[in-house]
């Protein structure tokens, strides 16, 4: 897939949204483990919205793990790459394994 033809806009908005969800999810995750150890209870009506979080949690930390074994023939950090993956998921991947520099 040649990125050329992809509108760099719309790669950015994807990348802006997709950080801010998996914020969200980082900090969702981090209410439910608190009312786990607390003893609270949450709504019953949140179950879905925390399977489809983990689920898109675990995409983008296998994504990352990915992304930190290709990183070093690249020629870029694995560490700071993996973690620039989890958050933007599948486009860190596209820019990643792009031939061009950028886009």
């Amino acid at each position: 897939m040649n990125l050329k033809f992809i509108n760099r806009n719309i790669f950015i908005l994807v990348k802006i949204i997709s950080t801010m969800l998996i914020t969200s999810a980082i900090g969702l995750e981090s209410w439910n483990i608190y009312a786990v150890i607390t003893n609270s209870n949450l709504p019953s009506s949140l179950n879905p919205i925390f399977w489809i979080e983990r689920f898109a949690m675990t995409t983008h930390f296998v994504e990352s793990i990915i992304a930190a074994f290709y990183a070093p023939s690249r020629k870029k950090m694995p560490i700071k790459y993996a973690i620039y993956t989890f958050f933007v998921g599948t486009i860190g991947l596209l820019e990643l394994f792009s031939q061009e520099n950028g886009y």
